[in-house]
């Protein structure tokens, strides 16, 4: 399998766990989701259709995130090196390969979420209405965040082969900055290249990841929409029952 095929499946996925238009088991489930909190299905299937592009661009974010020891170096370093070593962490893992969920899930969130700062992704997400969040309800947010995050790139990476060229544009930042976006454009066989950008911020003295940008699209954009319209009908505790119950359904059909 190519890694072209790698990101078809990817797709699928995020279709599956995020939208439910191509998954007929979950079809239900998330059309009654997009009933209650949408006003539109032709809005929803547009706005579906630039998520699963953006989370595209989170399966090769996935092997470049790097490790913290590299905090010092520029982020377009940070990201180059660490395509090498989690690739090959995956790779030579037949386990990972073959679909161990448990492996999976643990290099997710042993070699991939440290070094990407979810809390500023929610909160960005949660737009204006953050602050109106309680703290229990923020680290709520978080954790449902993250477990869905989680439960989308164990879905994909079973397929994954790394058999792809990224071509890394030239860095542009000053000394003293404290956010930077790392461009590239990711060639794989049989498909079309790809812009892939990275956005990160500098946070106690570690460079993370913050947002991706594929083909044009921008993840937490498209999840702000969505929450904000959650949001306004529930509240902030309607969005994470709604969060909640979205990762029980994924995860009860990947035991079965």
């Amino acid at each position: 399998m190519d890694f072209g095929k790698f990101l078809r499946t990817f797709f699928v996925v995020v279709r599956s766990n995020l939208n439910g238009a191509s998954c007929a088991i979950e079809n239900a489930l998330w059309s009654l989701f997009v009933k209650l909190h949408f006003s539109a299905i032709q809005v929803v299937r547009a706005a579906a259709r630039r998520l699963s592009l953006k989370l595209l661009g989170f399966a090769l974010a996935i092997g470049m995130l790097g490790s913290m020891a590299w905090a010092q170096e520029a982020p377009d370093l940070i990201i180059k090196r660490a395509v090498a070593e989690v690739a090959a962490a995956i790779n030579a893992d037949r386990d990972i390969t073959s679909g161990n969920r448990q492996k999976i899930i643990a290099l997710v969130e042993t070699r991939v979420f440290p070094h990407m700062n979810l809390q500023s992704m929610t909160r960005t997400a949660t737009g204006r209405h953050w602050p109106r969040a309680t703290p229990e309800q923020q680290q709520a947010l978080v954790r449902e965040f993250s477990r869905l995050l989680t439960n989308t790139y164990a879905g994909a990476f079973a397929s994954y082969q790394p058999d792809t060229v990224i071509e890394y544009r030239p860095l542009r930042m000053q000394a003293g900055d404290t956010d930077a976006v790392v461009r590239s454009l990711v060639k794989s066989k049989g498909g079309e290249p790809m812009q892939l950008d990275y956005y990160l911020e500098r946070s106690d003295g570690a460079w993370k990841v913050v947002d991706i940008n594929v083909l044009g699209a921008r993840l937490v954009d498209t999840y702000k929409n969505q929450f904000n319209g959650v949001i306004a009908a529930d509240g902030i505790e309607g969005l994470i029952k709604v969060l909640s119950a979205r990762n029980r359904a994924i995860e009860a059909r990947n035991k079965a």
